[in-house]
């Protein structure tokens, strides 16, 4: 609906009693519909509305026709016919350019306006029909009749019905529009006559001349009800979907405006603060920056994601990214050293005092520090300590560092399998950060530490990438001065960074990245080495994590003895420092608890502070035929095995137990093909390889076994079973053999001999091809030990078996 208080005039509204009287009561609507409608009406033209029997509208006249029609009329008798045009854009309408049905109108008022318009305000009586035209001039003049209209009887249900749904519709729309005035609500609810209320509601709907103009000719009152309601619930429809649209489009400003006010008071009371935190960050990035010495191509990328951050809102997921990407970029030691310490001696003194031997590492490290202090630059060597675990790898690491005066960095390779660990990520991934190479580089705020790279043999690789691809550049000497960060998207000089490189198994690392690292080799420690190495770090150590002092716990030098032999095997350190702790915790409680108790430590006590013990292998005698000491290498160190052959009535088969690996037993065919072509040399019967069968077996059958270096134990644990000749007292040996008979070196000499040195063992038998290992083996290594050389195969039966036969010697024949 569009009601205008133009269109209703609010003072015809008259109060009496506190009630409100309709526009047109039950008396005026009878009255109206009796007065006689005359033959002949001037007609007035109306463009865009169209009146309603009762309905009082103004209307502004302005052709020249009209204006004379309703100043004759209003002088006259005041009655006119007015008629809606069928085209509306028609400046003069003709007869035949009318619509057909109209309405008598009575004009109320005539005003004269100040623009020069007239403007009358006229009220519907009845409804008439265009007959014919009577005449043109000065004004449209024509005969009319009256429309008939039928109307539905006083109880009928249904028209009830309809006017009371036009009613509440009507009401409701004036509820919901803002334009229309209150009051209007007031006429409505006050008005009686079901066929003025269809008219009235009619006059004010908001639709085209059409439409009304048909609700104007409908003769039966029930269907123009039923005509006005369609057009109202549309018209609230619409109204509806204009009020949500508008309540949406409010919350949305609302929203807004409520947001920029809270950001004006934030600023606000930023600016009172000190400022935006988005500036000070900005500002704060620019000082620290002009603080360091940014490379040239770094300050320029700076400056331009600088730049950038600055445009960017604050509230932006990628502010945070962008503001983490600087932080990074600016904390970087970007051409920041920290001072090496040339004095040589100092550090030996270090060195000595941390680690008891190691004297390859330590003669390594102070040759490059020489270098270092006579050339004044040099690029860092990468360092690879191989050994067994515990013996001080990781460990040296910090000492060589406090030694050059040099900061620390450790990081543990240890199954990494992610290429991004060591190259990092795109900064545009979420949650990207630098590759941990960098990351512990900012860390310590230097572009020259001593970075250990603990445990490069247990690198993997998965479908995230190699990170052993990845570290060919960080450990190439010749590429690491322009290592490139995907996070830092910049290249960074990692060629003074100092790379201590420690592995368990070479053969586990990267051939490449094996190419590119100088490999020392750290061995076991002998005996008196672990006691001295408990003596000065195990003891105290252990001691000050206890908070004991050296009065309340005293280990003798026998004990540590004793503990290093029956309650340890291993070549480092390792689980003695764990048995030292668990006797100085013994002693700790009785401290605790006020208890009286011995603090000297001696071999009696270590059974009750750590039980029995397990005593390590020892040499076991020569009284049994094909009994021979082997020597081997395991990843805790050197060790001794046992080779026992024996022989039965059979047809010459061989048999091989002890978990030996295929390279082992084919050592064992070797030498039986070998004695078999050699017999007479030996004085074996060639006969008896087809009447005896032959079983080999090592002991402890649940250790894997594999290897060359039995070859020369095997062949003597045969020689010496066919001929039932006795072993050589106190013998180990070891050696790859051949079919033609030499004997080749093998490896882990160091450690093997240290194994037989623990074993009691007193002559060793090597071949010629070792000869150069037990050179640079410190002599005190070998204290107690005859090594014999040999080459051939047939040399070492010659020395390992003695001419005399053992003790209940079988008749072999």
């Amino acid at each position: 609906m569009s009601f205008d208080l133009e269109f209703f005039d609010l003072s015809n509204l008259v109060s009496e009693g506190g009630e409100f009287i309709p526009l047109l009561s039950a008396d005026d609507e009878e009255q109206m519909n009796a007065e006689e409608l005359p033959e002949e009406l001037p007609i007035l033209p109306l463009r865009n509305t169209v009146l309603f029997p009762g309905v009082v509208i103004p209307i502004t006249v302005g052709r020249d026709k009209s204006i004379r029609l309703v100043q004759e009329a209003y002088a006259a008798d005041k009655t006119i016919g007015v008629v809606s045009q069928q085209d509306q854009e028609v400046e003069d309408p003709g007869f035949d350019q009318l619509n057909k049905i109209g309405t008598v109108a009575h004009i109320l008022k005539l005003l004269r306006m100040p623009d020069g318009s007239t403007t009358i305000i006229i009220q519907g009586k009845k409804r008439f029909v265009l007959e014919n035209l009577v005449t043109t001039e000065p004004f449209l003049r024509a005969r009319v009749s009256q429309l008939a209209e039928t109307k539905p009887a006083g109880k009928d249900k249904r028209f009830n019905a309809l006017i009371s749904s036009i009613k509440d519709m009507s009401l409701n729309i004036i509820q919901q529009s803002p334009n229309i005035p209150s009051e209007a609500n007031i006429a409505i609810k006050n008005i009686e006559s079901p066929s003025f209320l269809i008219n009235f509601i009619s006059s004010n709907l908001n639709a085209e001349v059409e439409d009304k103009q048909k609700i104007l000719e409908e003769r039966d009152l029930k269907s123009r009800a039923k005509l006005t309601l369609d057009y109202l619930s549309k018209e609230l429809q619409m109204l509806e979907l204009k009020n949500d649209i508008q309540s949406k489009v409010r919350t949305d400003l609302e929203k807004q405006q409520r947001e920029y006010f809270l950001h004006q008071q934030i600023k606000t009371i930023q600016e009172e603060l000190g400022g935006n935190p988005s500036d000070q960050e900005v500002e704060e990035l620019k000082l620290r920056a002009a603080e360091k010495e940014l490379p040239e191509k770094v300050a320029k990328t700076f400056v331009k994601e600088l730049e950038k951050l600055s445009r960017m809102n604050p509230s932006a997921m990628e502010y945070s990214v962008q503001l983490n990407y600087l932080d990074v970029l600016v904390d970087l030691p970007w051409g920041e050293y920290t001072e090496d310490n040339f004095d040589l001696k100092g550090a030996t003194k270090i060195l000595d005092r941390d680690h008891f031997g190691l004297e390859k590492v330590k003669e390594r490290i102070l040759e490059h520090l020489a270098v270092l202090k006579l050339k004044g630059d040099m690029k860092a060597p990468i360092l690879c300590l191989h050994g067994p675990p515990g013996v001080g790898k990781t460990s040296l690491g910090k000492s060589i560092a406090e030694a050059i005066g040099r900061k620390y960095v450790r990081m543990s390779l240890g199954g990494l399998r992610d290429e991004a660990e060591i190259r990092g990520h795109r900064k545009t991934y979420i949650g990207a950060m630098p590759g941990r190479i960098i990351q512990n580089l900012r860390k310590v705020q230097a572009a020259n530490p001593v970075f250990i790279l603990d445990e490069i043999d247990k690198v993997g690789n998965d479908f995230h990438g190699d990170p052993s691809s990845a570290l060919l550049e960080v450990l190439d000497p010749a590429q690491n001065d322009s290592f490139y960060d995907n996070f830092i998207e910049a290249e960074f000089d990692l060629s003074k960074v100092m790379f201590i490189a420690t592995a368990n198994n070479l053969g586990a690392v990267h051939p490449a990245l094996r190419d590119r690292m100088e490999v020392i080799e750290i061995s076991g420690y002998t005996i008196e080495e672990k006691i001295e190495i408990a003596k000065r770090h195990l003891v105290p150590k252990q001691l000050k994590e206890h908070g004991l002092t050296k009065k309340e716990a005293k280990i003798s030098p026998k004990a540590i003895e004793k503990l290093v032999e029956n309650y340890t095997r291993e070549s480092g350190v390792r689980t003695l420092d764990k048995k030292v702790a668990a006797i100085v915790r013994r002693v700790a409680k009785h401290v605790a608890m006020e208890e009286e108790y011995s603090p000297s430590i001696n071999i009696k006590d270590l059974k009750e502070f750590l039980g029995p013990g397990h005593p390590r292998d020892k040499y076991q005698g020569t009284d049994v035929a094909g009994v021979v000491t082997g020597l081997a290498w395991t990843s805790i160190g050197g060790d001794i095995l046992f080779i026992e052959a024996s022989l039965s009535r059979g047809k010459g088969k061989l048999t091989l137990t002890g978990n030996l690996g295929d390279v082992m037993k084919e050592s064992a065919v070797i030498a039986l093909e070998y004695l078999k072509v050699h017999s007479e040399a030996l004085g074996i019967d060639p006969g008896v390889f087809d009447k005896w069968n032959v079983h080999i077996h090592v002991p402890e059958g649940a250790t894997p076994k594999d290897g060359p270096s039995a070859g020369i134990t095997m062949l003597t644990a045969l020689a010496s079973v066919f001929t039932q000749r006795k072993v050589r007292s106190r013998l180990a040996m070891t050696g790859e053999i051949t079919l033609r008979g030499r004997v080749l070196p093998v490896g882990g000499i160091k450690e093997k001999l240290l194994a037989a040195k623990r074993a009691s063992v007193t002559d060793v038998l090597l071949s010629e091809g070792n000869r150069q290992d037990v050179e640079e083996i410190t002599p005190e290594y070998l204290k107690g030990l005859t090594i014999h050389y040999v080459k051939e195969m047939i040399d070492v039966v010659a020395f390992a078996l003695l001419d005399e036969k053992v003790k209940n010697a079988q008749e072999i024949n």
